[in-house]
């Protein structure tokens, strides 16, 4: 058994020799060269800048809430820069409801907030799910978007969805590059 262990171990010093013999370098003529083999591995990826973190939607009037209407708001501005194909979602950082700080009982679905990435583009109801908003191929001088949001006053004074208070919600932009 000793035999056995010896064997291996001289094996063993053999190879870590030989190994460590491949990065010496010796030679008569003064010059010696040795080659280093390096690599790098770069993943995928993306840098999104947002021309602001909050914004302030424009509430509506009365003569709005009295018949029903959708109030527009231009959103924040993006740039997207990828060293790949890239896909920018939107979703709503709350379940069911914006929310409420108030005493009147008040209650908005997140529905009521409707986004599109053309002003006169097709306007979406928020959801607490990713929706893709945009994509777009590899781009070293930065692709533009923008967000423009629509937000829902349904007709009538004492609909929950308009009474008074502060109505917050977080817009999560998520951008991959997969």
């Amino acid at each position: 058994m000793r035999l056995t262990h010896g064997i291996a171990a001289i094996l063993f010093v053999s190879l870590i020799g030989v190994g460590q013999a491949n990065a010496q370098c010796s030679g008569n003529t003064g010059t010696c060269n040795t080659t280093l083999g390096t690599s790098v591995t770069i993943g995928a990826l993306v840098k999104l800048d947002m021309s602001a973190s909050t914004m302030t939607l424009t509430p509506p009037t009365a003569d709005q809430v009295d018949i029903g209407a959708l109030v527009a708001d231009a959103g924040p501005t993006f740039t997207i820069k990828a060293n790949r194909s890239w896909t920018m979602n939107i979703k709503s950082g709350n379940a069911a409801n914006w929310t409420y700080v108030g005493t009147s009982g008040g209650v908005k679905p997140i529905g009521h907030l409707t986004w599109a990435n053309a002003v006169a583009g097709a306007y979406t109801a928020i959801t607490a799910v990713d929706a893709v908003f945009t994509s777009g191929a590899a781009s070293t001088s930065g692709t533009a978007a923008a967000v423009f949001f629509k937000t829902t006053y349904p007709a009538g004074f004492t609909n929950a969805a308009n009474a008074p208070g502060v109505y917050s919600m977080p817009v999560v932009f998520t951008l991959t590059a997969p």
